[in-house]
Parts: structure tokens; C-alpha cells; sequence
């Protein structure tokens, strides 16, 4: 008999891939199980799919900072004015001056920065920005198919469960 974590159609039909169970088939211990591991893989998705949310957002206030702080902006008053506050904490700030409107430091990850233009160094965050939106929609695919998943399972097991009850109160 193939594992419990194999993946499950609740359809009868022949046609199912191959390796496919049907779950109806599975007595209750192990649909419980299957529904605790799908459980588990989907709120792991989650989480994955909100941290890359908040990058994709971090990777676009940097964008905006290079417009408005450093390029400047005439709407923000910023234009021209080389006073700013740099940040050493999220909290704590200290006077700084901009001494080139030109070139950016990037983290391009691990410790590493890199200086660039500030029109690479937007094209470079647009492209991230970008990335990261490709993949949260393939992560969207895969959530919405483990939800599914686990709500098949759910249902069948609701029906065994049941029909269990139904079964032991008939024979009691």
C-alpha cells in the first residue's frame, strides 16, 4: 500500500496519475494524518508567501528612496537639499549630508554591496521587485492547490467519521 503522504484524488475514476491514492480508501487514522501534514505544508506556504510579500515591499521602498531621497523630488522638497537623516537602528537617526546624487551603495545579499548608478541601482530593485512577483504567483498555485487538497480530505473524512457514528449508533 502506498504511503498516506502520497498524493490524493477523492474521484474513483482510472484515470488518476500513477502513485495516486484514493483517499476514500483510507481508513481514518491516516486521513487524519494526511489533513495534519496538509495542515502543516500550508501554513509553512503561508508564512513563506508573506515574507515574500514584505520583501517585494522592502525592495520597493528602496526604489522610492533612491527617487526621493537621493535623486530628489520637487513635489517632497527634496531637490537639491543635501541634509538627511541616516538611519544606524530602526529608531535612531543621525544628521548626515549626501556628498553624490549619482552612485548608491546595493546590498546585492550576503554583506555584499555593490556601487551603482542610481538609474542601475532602481533597474537593479525593479528586476527583484519583478522576481519576486513571478514567484509569489507560482507560490499562489501551490496554495490554492494544497487548500484544495486539504478540503477534499476534510470532506472525506467528515463522511467517514459519520458514517462511523452512524454505523456504531445502529449497531448500539
Amino acid at each position: 500500500m502506498p504511503p498516506p503522504n502520497t498524493p490524493a484524488s477523492a474521484s474513483g475514476s482510472d484515470d488518476a496519475p500513477a502513485g495516486s491514492v484514493n483517499i476514500t480508501s483510507l481508513p481514518v487514522p491516516q486521513l487524519r494524518s494526511l489533513q495534519s501534514r496538509l495542515t502543516t505544508e500550508l501554513e509553512h506556504l503561508t508564512t513563506s508567501h508573506a515574507k515574500l510579500r514584505a520583501a517585494q515591499s522592502k525592495f520597493r521602498d528602496c526604489v522610492r528612496s533612491i527617487n526621493d531621497g537621493v535623486i530628489g523630488s520637487e513635489k517632497k522638497e527634496t531637490q537639491g537639499r543635501d541634509d538627511i537623516l541616516v538611519p544606524l537602528t530602526s529608531s535612531l537617526y543621525v544628521k548626515g549630508k549626501l556628498t553624490d546624487r549619482e552612485k548608491v551603495l546595493v546590498d546585492v545579499g550576503t554583506g555584499f554591496y555593490v556601487e551603482k548608478t542610481t538609474a542601475k541601482a532602481i533597474d537593479f530593485y525593479n528586476g527583484k521587485v519583478k522576481d519576486l512577483e513571478a514567484n509569489l504567483q507560482d507560490l499562489e498555485k501551490i496554495v490554492q492547490g494544497k487548500s484544495t487538497h486539504l478540503r477534499v480530505v476534510e470532506d472525506v473524512l467528515r463522511q467517514k467519521v459519520l458514517s462511523g457514528e452512524a454505523a456504531a449508533t445502529a449497531a448500539g
